[in-house]
């Protein structure tokens, strides 16, 4: 059962990061421009507000995507309590992929936001525009 455990912490592991990195995110953005660290997209990038407006829409993407997987995980290992080594595994790695693939595709839906509220010089396109999730 050790294993089981061990592999129930690794999968827990991302989504547990998006949750703290999107809270992060959403409730407190760098307040500067950087290329270190942040939602760094040529599109984020063009200006303080579009910088803002990436972190924001990303970090409640990753809050709500982190919780839904976190829950995920942690119902598939519970539903695999007790199976082989090998099917443990295999669930992680299915898992783990999953994950990294949300979490990676989570620039999709953040850059086509980003182009419905801005131009292409980062001036928005609506000034009473809503952000929204």
């Amino acid at each position: 059962m050790g294993f089981w455990w061990f592999l129930l912490a690794c999968d827990l592991f991302i989504p547990l990061i998006m949750v703290i990195s999107g809270w992060m995110m959403w409730k407190n953005a760098p307040n500067s421009i950087n290329g270190i660290y942040g939602y760094r997209t040529t599109r984020s990038m063009k200006n303080v507000d579009t910088w803002k407006f990436a972190h924001d829409y990303c970090g409640r993407l990753w809050w709500k995507l982190g919780w839904i997987l976190f829950v995920i995980s942690l119902v598939a290992h519970i539903l695999f309590y007790g199976a082989s080594e090998n099917a443990i595994a295999n669930l992680a790695g299915i898992l783990c992929t999953v994950q990294c693939v949300a979490l990676v595709a989570s620039i999709i839906p953040t850059e086509i936001a980003l182009k419905k509220n801005f131009d292409d010089d980062g001036k928005r396109k609506n000034q009473n525009s809503d952000i929204s999730s």
